[in-house]
């Protein structure tokens, strides 16, 4: 499950040639701005039922942190 939601995370934030970790700051990437972050709450509501308030999203720092909101884990 979480090989998938990694690739679903790449493929959202077109991030082709990353790799990811469940520890990486996701705000960090260089490819992070806006259409990112409209692309992951797309990704998140799509894929995994899931609606973040802006101030919940906020919230999340992490790759795994967002994991962790969409499956509960």
């Amino acid at each position: 499950m979480k090989q998938k939601f990694i690739e679903r995370f790449r493929e959202s934030l077109q991030l082709e040639d990353r790799d990811i970790h469940m520890d990486d700051e996701f705000r960090e990437y260089e490819e992070w701005d806006s259409l990112a972050y409209l692309s992951l709450i797309a990704m998140l509501d799509e894929d995994y039922d899931l609606r973040l308030e802006e101030a919940e999203f906020r919230e999340l720092r992490t790759v795994g942190q967002v994991y962790g909101a969409a499956t509960g884990a």
